[in-house]
């Protein structure tokens, strides 16, 4: 280097160090949302709903808040919705907000860090403000589900309304009403104050419990007492859907009955079930203290006879009203709809709810016997074979909502979804059958639902508890270590829990012919079923639904979202490939398909010849059976 250069490069060296920028830091959140307290609310919120624009499926909402006076105040939005435990609230279905007082405008301002806060300054002199904005359900599926149409409605007062942070929801006082169409009826749990015309006035409620009282209007309505306090409101798409047997009728009203039997005592002073018969409705299944939300198709009543698949949903939704509605895991329990949900204890809150969904259905005659223990056969060989098992604890399942949110995924037999649903199912009978095996028929589940969930009877509350109170009920029951049982189940991989199966005298068998329930669901859900074949499920015109990881399918790299074209040269049916599974057994001839994804054809050698498999329990021996005993009705 040339002396004359070592001077200027040294400068450049020490005038670069010292222009060297400071790495940025982030800005700290403006925390100006206030944490909720349990002290009362100072007023009564009203609520108005226009909920008469069914062409454009448009609810219209007007609210008069009471301030206690002038400065800042936060409107939220709600966020995490009960039932849904996830943040699932539709924040992006509100438009035209407007806020004012004293018939002047109030600007607002969205919380750049929460999305579902709006912040306002209330002027001096003001005691309510008045707040107007639009609920834009969806008008096509893509969209989200359709709870307007021409003929019925769902209303989710939580969709549609706005409430002041600060609170405990518990402590908000609102007074609803709602506007419907002409000549609609309706079916809530709120009681009503008065009505004029198709204005409906609702007595004042917390804001807690009016986000638990949903409502199904109609056109068409039919309602059904099923017991003392309890009743089926039916709303249809046609008039002649309304049609319910007396057969019908007496399994429903005997569903009420087996139900305040098994528990022992109600957390309601009536309970409404709301059920839609529709095809153009969105479908739902959501749990309530005094109601729940169900559909099902236009055909229940009429095609009664034809399957029995998903007529464990009232059962089941009835069921939370115990379990999950007024016992209520204690992370799960939440002062307002913005706080986090904690959903641990899913396992108890949905797994036993599937239980006694599809026990209760068996007593009651919901569903026939047989067709219970089919569902419960083909539960059992899905978790057997299922592959996610072998990585993820059932426990990590109950993130899933928030995981998940449930989006289709690409490989859900090794990702895994909610199983705490049908694997906790398969957990409660095992726990079941020690109980009874134990105690010699003595004592059962049924003890511990009475013991646990029938607690306090009459009142309408919440009553939380946590994973100790489980273990120290089912100690009272039957003595045992329940606490390294259920952590083995819940908290680590391994087999699934199978065992109830020969306790209670049965045994998990394959046939090459499907159960008549089997088929029933096939038809409910419109796919073939092939999982506990080749580990494919296919739905219409032969598009795969799901392929099972390392199944066969799965080594050709054939993927969700393909489409069988052909087998072996002829255009595809589900009846031609059910036909040429058969033909394949015991073989050495692959099954040719030609598969397209997109726009790429490829033909794909299923080499496969152990023909069609589907589960079912087969009864081993003549001695009594606990399974047999635990479907029986409770006299």
């Amino acid at each position: 280097m040339h002396p004359s250069l070592l001077v200027p490069l040294a400068l450049l060296l020490a005038t670069s160090a010292i222009a060297q920028p400071t790495p940025p830091q982030p800005l700290p959140i403006d925390a100006r949302i206030p944490a909720a307290r349990d002290i009362a609310y100072p007023g009564t919120i009203e609520i108005e709903v226009d909920a008469s624009d069914t062409a454009r499926a448009i609810f219209r909402v007007k609210q008069t808040i009471p301030v206690a006076g002038a400065g800042p105040l936060v409107l939220l939005y709600p966020e995490w919705l009960p039932g849904n435990h996830a943040p699932r609230g539709p924040i992006a279905s509100i438009a035209g907000l407007k806020i004012s007082a004293n018939r002047r405008p109030i600007a607002w301002r969205r919380d750049p860090a929460d999305v579902y806060a709006f912040h306002v300054n209330v002027p001096e002199g003001v005691e309510a403000i008045e707040v107007e904005f639009q609920h834009l359900s969806p008008t096509e599926p893509n969209q989200g589900r359709i709870v307007m149409t021409p003929d019925m409605m769902n209303v989710q007062w939580e969709k549609m309304t706005l409430y002041p942070a600060g609170y405990y929801v518990r402590n908000i006082e609102v007074a609803p009403t709602i506007i419907l169409p002409a000549g609609w009826q309706d079916a809530t749990s709120l009681d009503v104050a008065g009505k004029n015309g198709s204005r409906i006035a609702y007595a004042p409620v917390s804001y807690e419990t009016l986000v638990d009282s949903p409502m199904f209007a109609g056109r068409y309505f039919k309602e059904i007492p099923l017991g003392e306090d309890v009743d089926l409101n039916i709303v249809a798409d046609r008039p002649a859907d309304l049609a319910a047997t007396p057969a019908q009728i007496a399994a429903h009203k005997k569903l009420v009955e087996q139900a305040l039997k098994l528990f022992g005592s109600q957390h309601y002073d009536e309970y409404e079930f709301l059920l839609g018969l529709t095809d153009t409705m969105g479908g739902i299944g959501l749990e309530h203290l005094r109601s729940s939300e169900n559909t099902h198709p236009r055909t229940y009543f009429t095609e009664w006879n034809k399957g029995s698949a998903g007529r464990d949903l009232l059962a089941h939704e009835m069921t939370h009203s115990w379990n999950g509605k007024y016992r209520r895991p204690a992370d799960l329990f939440t002062p307002d709809y913005r706080m986090p949900m904690r959903d641990s204890l899913l396992w108890v809150y949905e797994g036993q709810t599937q239980y006694w969904g599809n026990i209760l259905s068996a007593r009651s005659g919901m569903m026939p016997v047989e067709d219970v223990k089919a569902e419960l056969a083909r539960t059992a060989a899905y978790y057997d074979i299922l592959p996610g098992r072998s990585w993820r604890p059932l426990i990590d399942t109950t993130n899933d909502p928030i995981v998940g949110a449930r989006r289709p995924k690409p490989w859900s037999s090794w990702q895994r979804s909610e199983d705490y649903y049908s694997e906790g199912m398969l957990i409660w009978l095992d726990v079941d059958s020690m109980i009874r095996q134990q105690t010699g028929g003595e004592r059962s589940l049924d003890d511990f639902a009475r013991a646990f969930f029938g607690i306090n009877p009459g009142h309408e509350g919440i009553a939380t508890y946590t994973l100790e109170d489980v273990v120290r009920t089912l100690n009272e029951v039957a003595p045992y270590d329940w606490a390294t049982y259920l952590n083995r189940r819940v908290e680590q991989t391994g087999e699934a829990p199978l065992e109830w199966i020969e306790r209670g005298g049965y045994r998990l068998v394959y046939s090459e012919t499907p159960t008549d329930y089997f088929k029933s669901r096939e038809k409910d859900r419109g796919i073939l079923d092939l999982t506990y074949t080749i580990g494919v499920t296919i739905g219409k015109e032969g598009e795969i639904e799901g392929v099972a990881w390392d199944s066969p399918l799965f080594d050709q790299g054939v993927t969700t979202g393909s489409k069988i074209v052909a087998i072996d040269g002829r255009a595809y049916s589900n009846d031609d490939f059910r036909r040429a599974i058969s033909a394949a057994k015991g073989g050495k001839q692959p099954i040719s398909l030609l598969v397209r994804k997109g726009d790429l054809y490829r033909i794909v050698a299923l080499d496969y010849h152990d023909g069609l498999r589907y589960p079912r329990l087969e009864r081993v021996g003549s001695g009594p059976s606990t399974l047999d005993a635990l479907l029986a009705p409770l006299p």
